[in-house]
């Protein structure tokens, strides 16, 4: 390593040996090196090895992205990401990707960018496809379904508007503090001259812009009461951003770009009450315990869990997670995926995942080891909830979230302390969707995979009444 991209990490690999509880011996043992070679590390007297920069990488892939990286390291790690993605058969070994980023750092650079317009093109392809095996085509989707794919194509992160509302929480309630109920009424009555009335509502939030009184229904929980005026806040504050993200957005039609704009609104309240980076440090001294988190920051388990899904930002990423919500009938009312896990866009998920058990298992967290098709292990954990409707004339709303991590992330999750994850008894076996899923045996099979032939014997019975040709 020339003397320009040598790395002095000390102060970074004490606080990574600090945080995951380990003596010198311990993480030097991880890292292949002797405890006194560690020592000179964490004392800075030497820099970081290409092959230790690897090492590091792969046993903490969370906390490196914390750690200081000229740009050499910084486009390997780009490239070792790239490399890893299971449309290749076999990846390129660690020192040959290194090489590569230091030598060649041009076509580094343009094969990370392809592959980055790969998946892109890739996912955009998929939607196309299963929306026409359902006898739909692209121009057929319905508005909700545009903004639902553009969160997805933007990796459900959208910078300018993150970091707009993190100088909003500063501005709101200092540098260290969570914007409070209070502190949120107080921004709009001083800056915006807008008063905030808490009383029964036949909906959820109003405003009165000739009275400029904003209404919210005391019949909601009160983390719903603090979001619905962050809500407020951001859109008020951030009208503008949000519009001109809106107007640039490819949508096909003026409802959606309406729809979009209170998602962004929806996306920026979030990022209020839990701005990107004390929620990052938070969620990874928690190690994601969503209950924990959702006390300290006053929210809400679904509003916490949907907040761990955009944590994107670039240098900045926090755990690659997938999240969903899905209602009493199995419909994906939202969804979400930095890993590799993939949700149906039409008809049911797999009926042998554990979030449907718990839609009807309110408040009690479930934990499950999954495995998908493709042979990637996840930790999923599923919390059916109820949303009442404060009055006894209405109906409350019954839902359950889902939120996962490939297992490789385990020591970062929480959830996943007592499961073994290279348990192959206690796994279960899941897909996408029968319509895609390519498990020919699976007893819960609703109907076969859309792909394949069946064969049909009057005398012959299984589990389902034919059989895959």
């Amino acid at each position: 390593m020339s003397t320009r991209h040598r790395i002095f990490a000390g102060a970074h690999l004490r606080a990574l040996r600090e945080r995951h509880n380990l003596r010198q011996v311990e993480l030097a043992q991880k890292l292949g090196v002797s405890p006194s070679y560690l020592s000179q590390l964490e004392h800075d007297d030497r820099p970081l090895t290409p092959r230790l920069v690897e090492r590091v990488a792969g046993e903490f892939p969370l906390d490196w992205h914390d750690f200081p990286r000229a740009d050499a390291e910084q486009l390997s790690l780009a490239l070792r990401e790239a490399v890893a993605d299971p449309l290749f058969d076999s990846p390129l070994p660690p020192e040959a990707i290194a090489r590569l980023a230091e030598q060649q750092p041009a076509f580094a650079r343009r094969f990370v960018e392809l592959h980055g317009a790969f998946r892109r093109a890739s996912q955009r392809l998929e939607m196309v496809d299963e929306a026409l095996t359902v006898d739909t085509d692209e121009g057929a989707r319905l508005p909700w379904e545009e903004v639902r794919d553009w969160f997805h194509i933007a990796n459900n992160y959208v910078d300018p508007i993150d970091r707009a509302a993190e100088k909003l929480a500063r501005l709101i309630a200092g540098p260290d503090a969570v914007p409070t109920t209070e502190s949120l009424q107080r921004h709009l009555n001083e800056v915006h001259g807008i008063a905030v009335e808490i009383r029964p509502l036949d909906e959820l939030r109003n405003f009165d812009s000739a009275g400029r009184v904003l209404q919210i229904d005391s019949g909601q929980p009160a983390a719903s009461i603090r979001f619905q005026i962050a809500y407020h806040v951001a859109a008020t504050t951030l009208g503008e951003v949000i519009r001109a993200i809106a107007e640039a957005a490819a949508l096909r039609s003026d409802a959606a770009r309406e729809l979009l704009k209170i998602g962004l609104a929806n996306y920026a309240a979030g990022a209020v009450l839990m701005p990107y980076g004390a929620f990052r440090k938070s969620a990874r001294a928690f190690r994601h315990d969503v209950d924990r988190l959702a006390l300290h920051y006053q929210t809400s388990f679904e509003q916490t869990c949907h907040r761990l899904s955009t944590m994107q930002r670039e240098g900045e990423r926090g755990l690659p997670i997938f999240f969903c919500r899905i209602d009493m009938a199995g419909n994906i009312t939202k969804r979400h995926s930095a890993t590799r896990f993939q949700f149906a866009r039409f008809g049911g998920a797999c009926p042998l995942w554990i979030v449907h058990e718990a839609a009807a298992i309110p408040d009690r967290i479930l934990v499950q080891l999954a495995e998908t098709p493709d042979g990637v292990r996840y930790v999923s954990i599923a919390k059916g909830l109820v949303k009442t409707a404060g009055r006894f004339d209405r109906n409350p709303r019954r839902y359950a979230v889902a939120l996962g991590c490939e297992v490789q992330h385990a020591d970062e999750f929480v959830y996943a302390d007592g499961i073994d994850p290279d348990s192959g008894r206690s796994v279960t076996r899941i897909g996408v969707s029968c319509r895609i899923c390519p498990r020919i045996d699976c007893e819960q099979r609703a109907y076969p995979p859309s792909d394949q032939a069946i064969a049909v014997d009057l005398f012959r019975r299984g589990v389902v009444p034919y059989q895959m040709s």
